[in-house]
């Protein structure tokens, strides 16, 4: 008897999406061999939606380990619009499920972030066979001890931070390296401590420009000429933590400032005197091939989904914890958020470390 699998990756890119996609699709004809057919949906939900899909061969599954992106395409369909009926008239929701019977899926593969599994849980609610797969650069999903995507990031943050330090010490500049991360900070966290910035800031620490500006002028008093400071792009001071997101964004449109860095840049250069430079490494962060480590992660999930398909185990997204690949409810993790708490080894490493959190 045929198995249909259905494969989609929603939301931002990220290396180690065809990574995933590959340790699936080959272990699902490994384990079933032609009883299997794996249908690919375009660009995430939006595919599932409008019944953008293709069947795929085996053949299309290779060659892709190295490669970033994703070949199926992706697109962000927020979650907190899916039961909103827009202008086109379509009920999303239904349509996906339409879709889902229409294509005669015997379960679906999400490949996503947060808004990602959300979405499948409530497919999952509406009674569809789901597999969530986690993915982010942020490597905030709740239940997992990492995503794939997030060490790539590592790789490519840190190597922004070192490229910088060179021209910091050359110019006696600080250097303000802004990375993604805008509700967790471990993107930051680690890349931060990779690169040996001496100032890191993350979303869950409220920083006191006044802590900064210490930092600085103690290494400058110790004859160090320049500082690094890695600030995550959705970094916010101890007056801003107290507000909503509307309060902060009218706060900084009076400010004449776009984001949290840049204010952070103005004030250092304004109350220390040193010369200040921002740089933003952006969508690099995202693009580009997989670490080794990721396209091992990646493999495990994909394989560890693969064996799920097999075992008709669905309602549940892939995890690492402790080093064991696992899987989570789907109802237990979406809608979560992982932070990086206040008792974090980590932090606990940088500060010892004398780096400063602000």
């Amino acid at each position: 008897m045929k198995k249909r699998v259905g494969i989609l990756t929603s939301g931002g890119d990220c290396p180690g999406l065809n990574a995933t996609i590959r340790g699936a699709a080959k272990a699902l004809y490994q384990r079933l061999g032609s009883t299997v057919e794996i249908i690919g949906i375009s660009n995430g939900y939006a595919g599932l939606i409008h019944g953008d899909w293709r069947m795929m061969q085996p053949q299309e599954f290779s060659g892709i380990l190295t490669v970033g992106g994703t070949i199926l395409g992706t697109k962000r369909t927020p979650f907190k619009l899916m039961r909103v009926i827009g202008p086109d008239d379509v009920d999303k929701v239904e349509a996906m499920k339409r879709n889902y019977k229409e294509m005669k899926l015997d379960c679906l593969l999400c490949l996503g972030g947060n808004g990602t599994h959300k979405t499948a849980n409530l497919l999952a609610e509406e009674g569809l066979n789901i597999i969530g797969l986690p993915k982010t650069i942020d490597n905030d999903i709740f239940g997992t001890d990492v995503t794939f995507g997030f060490h790539s990031a590592v790789d490519i943050a840190t190597e922004a931070i070192d490229r910088v330090h060179t021209t910091a010490g050359s110019h006696s500049r600080c250097m303000v390296v802004e990375l993604m991360g805008n509700k967790a900070g471990w993107l930051t966290l680690y890349a931060g401590i990779a690169g040996g910035a001496d100032i890191i800031l993350i979303p869950e620490l409220p920083y006191a420009i006044e802590n900064i500006c210490t930092a600085v002028e103690k290494r400058a008093k110790e004859g160090k000429t320049f500082s690094i400071v890695a600030v995550a792009e959705g970094v916010m001071d101890a007056e801003e933590a107290r507000m909503k997101k509307k309060e902060r964004a009218a706060r900084r449109a009076q400010e004449g400032i776009t984001t949290a860095t840049s204010r952070i840049a103005r004030q250092l250069e304004d109350m220390t005197g040193f010369e200040t430079r921002v740089c933003v490494p952006g969508h690099m962060q995202r693009g580009g091939g997989p670490s080794p480590y990721d396209r091992v992660l990646a493999t495990q999930f994909g394989t560890y989904a693969a064996k799920m398909v097999e075992n008709e185990t669905y309602g549940v997204t892939v995890a690492m914890r402790n080093n064991h690949v696992s899987v989570n409810p789907l109802s237990d993790i979406a809608g979560k958020t992982r932070l990086v708490p206040e008792d974090h080894g980590m932090l606990g490493v940088a500060r010892r470390m004398g780096i400063c959190m602000g």
